[in-house]
């Protein structure tokens, strides 16, 4: 495995980490409220949306990559 293949995977782990966490506490916290069920939705919620997210992230990373550089040429 190269370097930049390497850097990609971990920043893929950390970001789709981060964003699964964000939007499962916060689609938890609309749907339940801070209460004591909340940490448990939220962390069964969390296991569950991580790996989908890491998976989806590497489909949808480089076509999101490719939108951008090709936006990015439209302007000026």
């Amino acid at each position: 495995m190269t370097h930049s293949t390497r850097i990609v995977i971990l920043a893929q782990v950390f970001i789709s980490g981060s964003m699964a966490a964000l939007m499962s506490g916060i689609m938890s916290a609309l749907k339940l409220g801070i209460t004591p069920v909340f940490l448990s939705q939220w962390g069964q919620g969390f296991v569950l949306a991580w790996p989908i997210a890491f998976i989806l992230s590497l489909g949808v990373g480089p076509l999101a990559f490719r939108a951008a550089n090709a936006v990015n040429r439209l302007l000026p």
